[in-house]
């Protein structure tokens, strides 16, 4: 079989080459921006066919006629950080309309990353039913790029032979190494504890909420690629699972004290936090909560248990951040 991954030298899309190594899938076509050299190590010891840049793909595609069986487009701006829409327009629009379009023409199934940003405040819950993306209002260009193309995607009657968007929610893990400030709280609370001892948390600026008591459903990274898999296995077994747009989380929201206190506990240290005042920039553009709604995928079958926090986070802090490791 061949797959694409795209995204490939990324944090989850790197992440899922190995596993599909790791199920004996080595004919790989890997497409990303390999320019960046801080990505390069997410690939180390990893087996592919083909190395693709991002913005020759499809030409590339063109020239060489591979027949490919499945995609997993995992590539995206993901900094929600940046204010510049066309940026996210590009890459996460734009460029996953192509993606769909050649899976349609040419008759490959498709799991794309959408993302749980497109909630926005959760004003309207976290179901994902295929009514809600027209209501929801984002908070940032990359929630609403996100959106766009979920909504798009709905919209479409030509459509791949079998299509999935994954909401992603807060996701952890290996291979964030090259994620800078957009890495995850517990990448930083690794770092910070070894400059100094204490982790340095964002104060609520809401009263219904507690300093460190914001809440977000933060999955860990192995869970993501084996329901990435998940659905693979599914469509070449011919097991009927619907269409559409499908929550990955836990379905638990937990507070960022919880994720901090368990990455101390991953290196065997006594908790130590400090509150510090949340940027401007983004004060107004932030979660307080996020708790994935999971029936729609328990529903469509998949019933493997997910990492608790304090399991994820302590596999994640003793085996890869304690380790220097890669998955």
């Amino acid at each position: 079989m061949s797959i694409v991954v795209t995204g490939a030298a990324g944090f989850i899309g790197s992440c899922l080459v190995g596993y599909l190594n790791e199920h004996g899938f080595n004919n790989l076509i890997l497409v990303d921006d390999f320019s960046r050299e801080d990505k390069t190590p997410n690939l180390d010891g990893k087996k592919w066919t083909s190395e693709v840049e991002r913005e020759q793909f499809f030409d590339w595609l063109k020239e060489h006629k591979p027949g490919i069986d499945f995609i997993f487009h995992i590539g995206a701006r993901t900094d929600t950080t940046e204010f510049d829409y066309s940026v996210h327009e590009h890459l996460n629009v734009e460029y996953s309309k192509k993606i769909w379009e050649y899976c349609t023409a040419n008759n490959v199934p498709v799991v794309y990353a959408s993302s749980a940003a497109t909630y926005g405040n959760g004003e309207f819950g976290y179901d994902d039913d295929h009514e809600l993306p027209y209501k929801l209002q984002p908070l940032n260009a990359y929630g609403i790029s996100k959106n766009e193309f979920d909504k798009w995607a709905l919209k479409e009657t030509k459509q791949p032979p079998f299509w999935a968007g994954l909401k992603f929610f807060n996701v952890y893990g290996p291979n964030e190494y090259h994620k800078g400030r957009m890495a995850s709280v517990i990448f930083h609370s690794y770092k910070q504890i070894g400059s100094n001892g204490v982790v340095k948390l964002f104060k609520s600026h809401r009263p219904d909420f507690k300093d460190g008591q914001q809440l977000r459903d933060f999955v860990y990274v192995k869970d993501v690629i084996n329901v990435c898999y998940w659905l693979m296995e599914q469509f070449y077994a011919q097991h009927k699972v619907d269409n559409g747009l499908y929550n990955l989380g836990t379905g638990k929201a937990r507070s960022f004290e919880d994720l901090v206190n368990a990455t101390f506990a991953g290196i065997d240290r006594h908790s130590k936090i400090e509150y510090i005042d949340m940027p401007e920039d983004i004060r107004d553009k932030y979660q307080y909560f996020t708790e994935a709604n999971m029936s729609k995928l328990q529903k469509a079958g998949y019933s493997a248990p997910f990492y608790s926090l304090e399991d994820g986070v302590d596999d994640y802090v003793r085996n890869y951040l304690s380790a220097g490791e890669y998955y």
